[in-house]
């Protein structure tokens, strides 16, 4: 689509597959945006792993902390080690680091069909839900003020 609009002529362009360096170019700039309008370099990563005795990564628990606030952004233990207490040891371990660095709420998102009993089990609430993903499939946004019980 071309349109026509001050100075230059500009071209609106849609694509249903990736478009990687264009994608680089908005993902750049986003950056530098941020950058300029709030402390990004306070991000700080955070992550928990548990490895078998040969040192195989059995499960994992990624995110990372900004201020009073920790994200876990994933949650992923091999399915022949599920059931066994691993998923809570290493969100456990994922909030006192958080605690450790002065965090006071952590949160995540969920689809339903994948840990939002064991978050809840946890601790977490849902402060939010978004349906219409699939039939039957929502997200949830979830919360739990930390160092609680």
């Amino acid at each position: 689509m071309r349109t026509d609009g001050g100075a230059a002529a500009v071209e609106l362009t849609v694509h249903d597959e990736p478009c990687r360096d264009a994608a680089e170019v908005i993902d750049d700039g986003l950056g530098t945006a941020n950058e300029a309008a709030a402390p990004m370099h306070e991000v700080r990563a955070l992550q928990c792993y548990v490895r078998s005795a040969d040192g195989q990564v059995l499960g994992g628990a990624v995110g990372r902390t900004w201020g009073l606030c920790a994200e876990l952004q994933q949650l992923w233990v091999a399915p022949t080690h599920r059931g066994q207490g691993l998923g809570t040891r290493l969100v456990r371990a994922f909030e006192q680091r958080a605690i450790e660095r002065g965090c006071r709420l952590g949160y995540l998102e969920t689809f339903s069909f994948q840990a939002p009993v064991l978050y809840r089990a946890l601790g977490y609430e849902v402060a939010a839900t978004i349906e219409g993903y699939a039939p039957g499939i929502a997200k949830h946004l979830m919360t739990r003020v930390l160092g609680g019980s």
